[in-house]
């Protein structure tokens, strides 16, 4: 990786987890990729430990992701910088948490989660403007999810 943002590299112990090991830096739609990236290992863990397992990983990636994302905005100064994407990753895990163990469950969850995220409906826009450091980089996503979750509950019930 030869990406440095003014402050941290990436091999910085808090860049490797904001950025998710990288795929952040990935050139175009890194939210995106960083929802993507979150896919297979919540797949891995709910076949490995259920969905509490996936709801454990989340309350951690959302610890860890308020750390990293405050010790990353205070190093380059920015408020909420799009390489960032372990917010992604914590609120697709939770609205996922949800999901069955599915594919088509998954691409509806990824789908309902970006949905949110991108749009911002009160109060994740507003969390979002207004919450700052690495506690607001997290929990606007974290809202984000709770309007996936809501979804998924929708598609769950009409799904056959």
């Amino acid at each position: 990786m030869s990406y440095r943002r003014d402050g941290i590299t990436p091999l910085h112990p808090a860049a490797l987890l904001a950025t998710w090991f990288g795929i952040g830096l990935l050139p175009k739609a890194p939210g995106t990729w960083g929802s993507a990236a979150a896919l297979p290992l919540a797949w891995m863990l709910v076949g490995f430990g259920g969905r509490e397992l996936l709801l454990a990983a989340t309350l951690a990636c959302f610890v860890v992701g308020w750390w990293a994302s405050a010790v990353y905005v205070a190093r380059t100064k920015a408020a909420d910088p799009s390489e960032v994407v372990i917010d992604e990753v914590a609120g697709q895990w939770l609205v996922l948490a949800l999901a069955p163990l599915d594919p088509v469950a998954y691409l509806v969850g990824f789908a309902l989660f970006r949905l949110f995220d991108v749009w911002k409906p009160w109060p994740v826009g507003w969390a979002d403007a207004r919450i700052g450091g690495g506690l607001g980089v997290m929990v606007d996503d974290i809202l984000a999810a709770g309007y996936g979750l809501l979804g998924m509950a929708v598609f769950i019930r009409l799904w056959p």
